[in-house]
């Protein structure tokens, strides 16, 4: 009789935690799209039933109608993986690596270089490729780490300008040393560094998928069922406490941005190996650092729900272009995407200020 009350209540307290979760996210996709659908209505001079149905045809058709926009779909959401994971470890651990795109960055430009060394069997070459990128990215965000947890300088200030070098390093490389005559871009990696397209060669799905669905269980595993994550948690949640439980707080923020540079550069690895086999001279960013910030945010910062907000993100990317068929602007991608980002941080807000006025109670009683 106990047992089962402990369980139902147990139970019950799981739904509340789950809905509380889900609710602001739910919510805030909602709202985007209901927005949306007046940006509809003025540009095709509709009423709210049609341009709803009109807008919401466009997004499906863009992302699920067809196989071929499927596909895209999956394309689009693949980097999303690995970038918003890579922001969740950050965010988890109370750090904002806003040098997720710049780590990505040297992720593709590691593929690029390792990718075009011969003579090396092909299972070996990919894992090298792989490998290269998580250790660009990791090396890449450990600087900043370093600099954060032994000198104390601002994390965000540091990896903006990470992003910079990253970007001009590999534009040096990719005009240079391995530069593709009469393009702009470096040479087409070797076939033996490149990831198996799994429905076939001219559609772009790759493994690089399942190696971003395989690291979401990696990293749920490493943040709730090990030491290191309990750590890593303790450190995001309050610093000062951690410390005074015996948690060396430097060590975690290096760590943290070590294992977050890692995600992003394998990313870059995989988006280069797996779906474009080059890697392009940069006129500006790649820009799937500053999604996965969104992809991050919206899922929680929880890894299982990277995997359903990068496909809510990569669907509306893989759409934008679908909309012109319809005769609709595709800002209207990038307005659902703000709106959608705008109510979640608020989201946010509410918490903090929230946990502001419950210290401050504390602290007048």
């Amino acid at each position: 009789m106990i047992n089962n009350k402990t369980k139902n209540v147990a139970f019950n307290a799981l739904v509340k935690k789950a809905i509380d979760v889900l609710m602001f996210p739910l919510i805030a996709i909602l709202l985007g799209l209901f927005v949306a659908v007046f940006f509809v209505m003025w540009a095709k001079n509709l009423g709210f039933i049609d341009g709803t149905a009109t807008l919401f045809s466009a997004i499906w058709e863009g992302t699920f109608g067809k196989r071929a926009n499927f596909i895209e779909t999956l394309v689009a959401m693949t980097p999303l993986i690995f970038t918003g994971l890579a922001h969740s470890v950050a965010f988890r651990t109370g750090l904002f690596n806003i040098g997720v795109e710049g780590q990505f960055i040297m992720g593709m430009l590691a593929a690029a270089l390792i990718g075009l060394i011969p003579g090396i069997p092909a299972p070996i070459h990919v894992t090298l490729v792989l490998l290269g990128g998580l250790i660009f990215g990791a090396v890449w965000a450990a600087i900043p780490g370093y600099l954060k947890a032994k000198v104390g300088t601002n994390e965000v200030v540091n990896t903006i300008m990470m992003n910079f070098i990253a970007m001009n390093v590999s534009n040096y490389f990719v005009k240079g040393p391995i530069h593709r005559e009469g393009s702009a871009s470096s040479k087409m990696i070797l076939e033996s560094a490149q990831l198996y397209r799994f429905l076939s060669p001219s559609e772009r799905v790759n493994v690089g998928l399942f190696i971003g669905i395989a690291l979401i269980f990696v990293i749920y595993w490493l943040l709730w069922k090990t030491t290191i994550g309990y750590e890593l948690r303790a450190v995001g949640l309050n610093m000062h406490a951690a410390e005074y439980g015996g948690i060396n707080s430097k060590k975690n923020i290096i760590l943290a941005m070590v294992i977050s540079g890692a995600i992003a550069g394998l990313g870059g690895a995989a988006h280069v190996a797996g779906t474009i086999h080059k890697a392009h001279q940069l006129v500006g960013f790649t820009n799937y650092g500053f999604d996965g910030i969104a992809v991050a945010l919206l899922a929680k910062s929880h890894p299982i729900g990277v995997l359903f907000s990068s496909l809510l993100f990569g669907g509306l990317n893989s759409s934008a272009r679908i909309l012109q068929k319809f005769r609709i602007p595709k800002q209207i991608v990038y307005i659902i995407q703000g709106i959608i980002i705008i109510f979640v941080a608020a989201d946010y807000i509410y918490k903090w200020l929230k946990e502001k006025k419950k210290k401050e109670a504390i602290k007048n009683a």
